[in-house]
């Protein structure tokens, strides 16, 4: 006979992080419990009201023996709940799986998810095929304690964290869609360097870059050899751009080809210790974020077991 304790290992632990302004907030939620309802699948669920609950959320249920995890989010929700789990004793033991509910998605795309309906994504995460992902950390001491924070995509520094600050002060969707055009045409009249000094791969720059993108994956297009089962980190450094060259790296970025960019620096490492950024501002995965400096940008190699796609989805 089974106890209740040990049923844990075969139910799910859902956090529903709804999309932020949609019009019919709850109808992903009710969609996937119909189905799993179907599909006669043994799962508890929880809704978060914010990035910090989230997290809470996600460690409280590694830490009581649920091995099966899912999130009903985008980037910045899953940031929050792969920071959850890793602070965990049992992360070693958890599986996380991903069902897509943001407006960007660039995690779930990197692995073709974002092709899948409710019922498709659903079936992944029953199939359980399970791999092992690297996750990046940033690690900086704060009033005397040292703090560290993962991420699963990219820690942007300058103009990407502009855009994601502009972004996440919004409530609508349409809002928010607006809020990167806004962030595009800062681009193209506000255009400005930061005095960065960093060191990786036993070497020091010292330079002005416009923006500075650390990625464990794509990173939205600005780190698009970054795989996140390699054991490191790409790096892209940007100089600003002329006003007619802001459209040819625009061009670029569209066609993932942005490290051809003559403005371009890029690099591959392990570990990079950021020790100033001028006045630039910091997001990660889709969070501003405050840290303190000197920083320290490394990656753990296949810790976390992450879900993904018995197969790719279709294109539609």
């Amino acid at each position: 006979m089974t106890t209740p304790q040990s049923n844990k290992r075969y139910r799910w632990g859902i956090i529903y992080c709804p999309c932020i302004g949609a019009l019919r907030p709850m109808r992903r939620l009710n969609e996937v419990r119909e189905y799993l309802d179907e599909r006669s699948v043994e799962y508890d669920f929880f809704v978060s009201e914010n990035g910090e609950s989230v997290e809470r959320k996600a460690r409280m249920l590694s830490d009581n023996d649920y091995e099966t995890v899912v999130l009903i989010g985008g980037d910045g929700a899953l940031q929050d709940a792969v920071n959850g789990i890793m602070s965990s004793e049992n992360r070693a033991k958890v599986a996380l799986g991903l069902i897509p509910n943001g407006i960007a998605n660039d995690f779930s795309r990197f692995w073709n998810m974002h092709n899948l309906d409710v019922k498709e994504t659903v079936d992944c995460i029953l199939a359980h095929r399970e791999r092992l992902v690297d996750v990046g950390y940033c690690r900086f001491v704060a009033d005397g304690v040292e703090q560290k924070r993962y991420f699963l995509n990219v820690l942007n520094i300058g103009l990407g964290a502009i855009v994601v600050e502009i972004a996440n002060r919004k409530h609508y969707i349409f809002a928010r869609a607006l809020s990167f055009l806004r962030g595009f045409v800062h681009l193209l009249l506000y255009r400005q360097n930061y005095n960065m000094k960093f060191r990786l791969n036993n070497t020091n720059v010292e330079r002005r870059f416009m923006m500075l993108c650390i990625g464990n994956s794509r990173g939205y297009g600005m780190t698009p050899s970054a795989v996140p089962y390699n054991g490191m980190l790409d790096v892209t450094a940007m100089r600003k751009p002329k006003f007619l060259g802001v459209f040819q790296g625009l061009f670029m970025l569209v066609r993932r080809k942005i490290l051809n960019f003559k403005l371009v620096e890029p690099y591959r490492t392990k570990e990079i210790m950021i020790e100033s950024v001028g006045a630039a501002h910091v997001a990660i995965d889709a969070r501003p974020f405050r840290p303190n400096y000197p920083m320290y940008v490394g990656v753990e190699a296949e810790c976390l077991k992450f879900i993904i796609p018995g197969r790719v989805g279709k294109k539609r």
